[in-house]
């Protein structure tokens, strides 16, 4: 029996999480939930479902909605409100991270975007094994992260990574070649540069294969999330950022290959289910009976890959690249990201505009000298290198970046969707 504490637990990963823990009661059980708040009745249901005896919510005014709703869900169920245990329930920004630190065997941490890191943190202090699902948080934090982890204690959540580790046991570190991500390609597969202008919050949100949130699926649109996946990669599995691929493979059923030195591939295959990597991840390294439903090979199928086109979808590149400035840079690729996101579903931005201003945001970062024109305050505006980084820095460079990509997205865009230069 392991106990499991899940972060994030109203999101996608947290729900299709329990939805693996509730078919396998005599191999987990549930000791921790935390949640932003949003979502106070479904984060009711999941403490009653599953006995939950401490609760987390980043919003501190949900405390009370929380206590109001677990009686409601309670009559609901023909309890009584003798019948009704509260769990222990804390609240704040730093909820998270006390969740994630609480005693059990494993955390998964589902939250998204660079809201993870403490909590991934205050995991791996605690000793238990993560199963991690926010890659913001390894992307952002770099070596803070992987210096933190013992030897087998991160696991990913993600498919790709999932399928990295599992193909990565078909050879040693010495025998690997390269690491081969695949991309769907997103809704705007085949499209290019200049198809993408005018595309719509609505069209990028419909995603032809996987059910996510707003962010990622986003993320999927622009392969923002494919870049911040080949960051992960690399500081999972030790291979060089040159020798990480991403190739499109829009049937979404080999997650990635492993390609070796006596140029064999080792490839893990699936139909797309996120049951299938969240339960690996919870019972890693052993796998659980019927998780998900494997590969039908009685009808004829056809699977494709293509080579991404860098010029489109330039996401990927701008990435590598992050990496390799390495320090605080990734964490300002991603923090800017996520604000153009919010602005361009907000209307003030194009989508083609997301990565022309994540790309300035990480110029002016990364300049010797810095760019003129910016009038955010100075703190976090500075590449801090890998060796001198720290979380306050990493965060100050999170502030920094995010503020600077709101400024630049109240501008006017320019011709094409591309944003009008004034730096």
């Amino acid at each position: 029996m392991r106990d499991v504490v899940i972060l994030g637990s109203t999101g996608s990963i947290g729900t299709q999480a329990l939805e693996v823990i509730s078919a396998q009661p005599e191999s987990f059980r549930v000791v921790g939930l935390a949640a932003g708040g949003g979502n106070i009745e479904l984060l009711a249901r999941q403490v009653l479902d599953t006995g939950a005896r401490l609760v987390a919510v980043t919003r501190a005014s949900a405390v009370q909605d929380l206590q109001l709703a677990l009686y409601a869900e309670a009559s609901k169920r023909g309890w009584s409100s003798g019948e009704v245990m509260l769990p222990r329930i804390v609240a704040g920004p730093d909820a998270a991270a006390q969740a994630a630190g609480h005693p059990c065997d494993v955390v998964l941490n589902g939250i998204t975007g660079s809201a993870g890191l403490e909590p991934t943190l205050a995991a791996l202090r605690s000793g238990a094994r993560l199963a991690l699902a926010n890659k913001e948080s390894l992307v952002i934090g770099g070596t803070l992260v992987t210096g933190a982890a013992a030897e087998g204690q991160l696991v990913a959540v993600d498919s790709e990574h999932s399928a990295l580790a599992q193909c990565l046991r078909g050879g040693t570190p010495t025998e690997v070649d390269r690491l081969i991500l695949t991309a769907s390609g997103g809704p705007f597969r085949g499209r290019s540069r200049a198809q993408m202008a005018a595309v719509t919050p609505a069209e990028a949100l419909a995603h032809p294969t996987w059910d996510m949130g707003r962010v990622i699926t986003t993320n999927s649109a622009t392969l923002v999330n494919k870049g911040l996946e080949l960051l992960e990669a690399y500081l999972l599995y030790g291979v060089e950022l040159d020798r990480i691929d991403v190739v499109v493979h829009p049937q979404s059923i080999v997650h990635s290959m492993v390609q070796f030195v006596d140029g064999s591939t080792l490839a893990q295959c699936s139909p797309p289910d996120m049951r299938l990597p969240i339960g690996l991840a919870l019972s890693w390294p052993d796998r659980m009976a019927g998780v998900a439903a494997p590969c039908d090979w009685s009808t004829a199928s056809s699977w494709t890959f293509e080579p991404l086109d860098n010029e489109a979808f330039p996401a990927v590149e701008l990435a590598r690249r992050s990496g390799r400035l390495g320090g605080t840079a990734p964490a300002v690729f991603n923090a800017a990201n996520e604000e153009c996101v919010d602005a361009f579903h907000a209307g003030r931005i194009s989508f083609l505009d997301i990565l022309d201003i994540v790309r300035s945001v990480l110029d002016e970062h990364c300049a010797p000298g810095g760019l003129a024109g910016a009038s955010v305050p100075d703190v976090g505006s500075r590449l801090v290198s890998s060796a001198d980084m720290d979380v306050p820095s990493v965060l100050a460079a999170d502030s920094w970046a995010r503020a600077r990509a709101r400024e630049l997205t109240v501008r006017n865009p320019g011709v094409d969707g591309q944003m009008e230069r004034t730096l």
